[in-house]
């Protein structure tokens, strides 16, 4: 009788076990579920920031993690796991963080603290349910140094060169950069003080390929003036670079103006490059002119001409075998070329009155009649 009660207890005892099993194994959402759960699996979550190999500038700090989220053939939620070392097999962890519920709109995300910059970094994901554990994600990713912009290196002119023209042309070896620079920009500027306070010239160019150019609109001739040179992307700039000197050419000479003649040397040369001035100034020679002196005015003036250079050289005088002459030749026509490409220019106005010095013409055929030209 006692055998048979043991007995019925031990059934009893085993029928609550099973019922106990039985129980647990149809709800595997029960936290205390053992694991893993046969069946099931978890994907990997898809890295969407930052993507393999990205370069983050300094100023992005801090960095957020981002993954879409993963699936699972369970029943069980999921968290995530992220972490960040500073080598690929994640021995040398700097951020770790456990049990992240999933964010909306299919992805999920951490923020990691400022990390050191100037280095490479790695990081991963994956997911769990409590029971199983999914396949990891993993990327690497860098922070750039702070970026830096070196000043540029002028190299033309420089030492307070001597230049032969006042729009120079200034040459500067492009700066160098670390880190994450953009395209840059040379700002050049000259002055006549060296603290840049009088600017003549300023301009921004592009970066141009070793060296960058920048060409200078007109400066004041004969001054000795100061340049200098900066790059920047926008974002980050050089200082100014080394200030230079340089020297602009002196004016050129201003045309001779005409010599007027001595009053005891009627003789004196009439220089200029303005032929009715050289007209003007051989006509001052004389006084009220006689045929003969209306010659010899004539005769100097072609002479003066061709010497001075005025186009139409060499001038002679225009010969005249009837009417009204001087002594054979036009007392007021000086003359250059020969038959149809013949040119007059009419020097005397009124050659028997007022004998006024003028430059009139050059008339050309057909409206001259053309007659040898004595070369003076």
């Amino acid at each position: 009788m006692r055998s048979r009660s043991l007995a019925a207890v031990c059934g009893l005892l085993l029928l609550s076990l099973g019922a106990c099993t039985t129980s647990k194994s149809e709800n595997p959402t029960a936290p205390t579920v053992a694991g893993p759960i046969a069946g099931v699996t978890i994907s990997a979550p898809v890295l969407l920031a930052p993507t393999q190999g990205f370069k983050f500038k300094e100023s992005e700090q801090p960095i957020r993690l981002i993954v879409q989220n993963a699936t699972t053939s369970g029943v069980r939620p999921l968290t995530y796991t992220f972490e960040v070392a500073s080598d690929s097999g994640f021995t040398a962890k700097v951020f770790s963080r456990s049990g992240v519920a999933p964010g909306g709109d299919n992805k999920t995300s951490v923020q990691v603290d400022r990390l050191e910059i100037g280095r490479s970094y790695f990081w991963r994901a994956w997911a769990e349910d409590g029971a199983n554990t999914g396949t990891a994600a993993s990327a690497g990713f860098d922070i750039f140094p702070h970026a830096t912009v070196a000043a540029p290196s002028p190299l033309s002119p420089v030492n307070n060169e001597q230049l032969g023209s006042t729009t120079p042309t200034l040459r500067a070896a492009n700066a160098a950069v670390v880190g994450p620079v953009g395209f840059l920009g040379y700002e050049f500027q000259i002055a006549s003080d060296q603290a840049f306070t009088r600017l003549l010239a300023a301009g921004i160019v592009n970066e141009g390929a070793g060296q960058t150019t920048f060409n200078s609109s007109p400066l004041p001739d004969g001054s000795s003036l100061f340049w200098r040179v900066r790059a920047s992307d926008g974002e980050t700039a050089s200082s100014w670079s080394v200030t230079q000197t340089f020297r602009t050419p002196a004016a050129a000479p201003a045309p001779p103006s005409p010599s007027p003649p001595a009053p005891n040397n009627p003789g004196a040369p009439c220089v200029s490059s303005n032929p009715q001035a050289i007209v003007e100034c051989e006509r001052a020679k004389f006084g009220h002119m006689s045929s003969s002196q209306t010659l010899t005015f004539l005769q100097n003036t072609a002479r003066s001409l061709t010497r001075n250079g005025i186009a139409g050289a060499p001038f002679g005088l225009l010969r005249k075998s009837g009417g009204s002459s001087c002594n054979g030749y036009s007392c007021d026509i000086i003359c250059s070329g020969q038959g149809g490409s013949q040119r007059q220019w009419d020097v005397l106005g009124d050659a028997e009155g007022a004998q006024t010095p003028g430059w009139g013409g050059p008339k050309t055929v057909p409206d001259i009649r053309v007659d040898v030209c004595d070369i003076q």
